[in-house]
């Protein structure tokens, strides 16, 4: 069986890419677990808190000590991080403020720095932090079993010789991997972690499997076909060069848009968006160099049993 390419030869190097990268990104998540208590800079989304965005005719360091001297001064112990962006505002991340508290935080701010524009405003109490986050979990751990429920049953009728939960597994296998490697690029990039980033992971996991799936579907097809000195290797190869054009024409379209909207788009989405972008590059590499060199492996070790 005659193929463009060996992917299935170079197999190490894929793994070897992958393991760099997600290696990097676990450094870095150590890293911040060690300098800052957690392996990841959570939003209040999930610790509970306070967020303020302001803007001020003019931006600048002096301005934002004197902010956080300010805030303290009305409520001790309320400022835990403010960061300036490049439209000159401030974003304040403190604790959890009583309607009182942030009435004087207000009053207090205009009395020492003068007017301010308050861009957006948000405080969520430490147990809706607490619920967000274990239902976050336990979204993204429903989507994994049912996409292994889902591929096994789509791949029932793959010969016999080859398990349909294998495919399944093997799909997992790459959406960890695409996970990790966005986490750690968050970890890296030192992002919050907040709802957004969820809705995310979900939404890359689900562009992840398809991708995958359309390989899969070559693989299961080409195997009908298959001769008696073709190994299985020789088969994925085959599937792999059929499906790559679609494969990477797909996601190249995708980031086009996604690149648009990161720097067009509103602010309040950026990091999102970059979060799309990072799962979707790692989702794309995942389909081909992955989920497929896992799947060849796995099988033909049983068959050399």
């Amino acid at each position: 069986m005659n193929t463009k390419f060996k992917f299935i030869k170079y197999t190490k190097w894929w793994f070897m890419i992958s393991a760099i990268v997600i290696l990097i990104g676990v450094g870095a998540m150590v890293s911040n677990k060690v300098r800052y208590g957690q392996f990841l800079q959570l939003g209040i989304d999930f610790t509970g808190g306070t967020l303020m965005e302001l803007k001020f005719d003019e931006a600048g360091t002096d301005q934002l000590q004197a902010l956080r001297d300010t805030i303290d001064g009305a409520v001790a112990n309320t400022v835990s991080q403010i960061t300036v962006t490049d439209q000159d505002t401030y974003i304040v991340h403190g604790k959890d403020l009583s309607e009182e508290q942030y009435d004087a935080v207000k009053a207090s701010i205009t009395e020492q720095l003068g007017a301010f524009e308050e861009i957006r405003f948000t405080t969520i109490g430490p147990k809706v932090g607490e619920t967000l986050k274990r239902k976050s979990m336990t979204a993204l751990s429903i989507a994994l079993i049912a996409i292994v429920l889902y591929i096994a049953y789509a791949f029932r009728r793959v010969p016999k010789r080859i398990s349909p939960w294998r495919f399944g597994v093997c799909a997992i296998v790459a959406l960890v991997h695409d996970v990790l490697i966005t986490l750690g690029v968050f970890a890296l990039m030192g992002f919050e972690v907040d709802a957004f980033l969820i809705t995310a992971l979900l939404t890359i996991m689900g562009f992840s499997v398809h991708d995958t799936i359309v390989v899969f579907d070559r693989i299961r097809e080409n195997l009908k076909q298959q001769g008696r000195d073709d190994t299985f290797g020789d088969i994925v190869d085959l599937s792999l060069n059929q499906t790559l054009s679609r494969s990477i024409n797909t996601s190249v379209s995708t980031l086009f848009t996604l690149v648009a909207l990161f720097f067009l788009g509103a602010e309040s989405l950026r990091i999102f968006i970059f979060a799309m972008i990072i799962g979707i590059i790692a989702g794309t590499y995942s389909s081909i160099f992955i989920a497929s060199p896992v799947l060849t492996i796995w099988q033909e070790r049983k068959r050399l049993r």
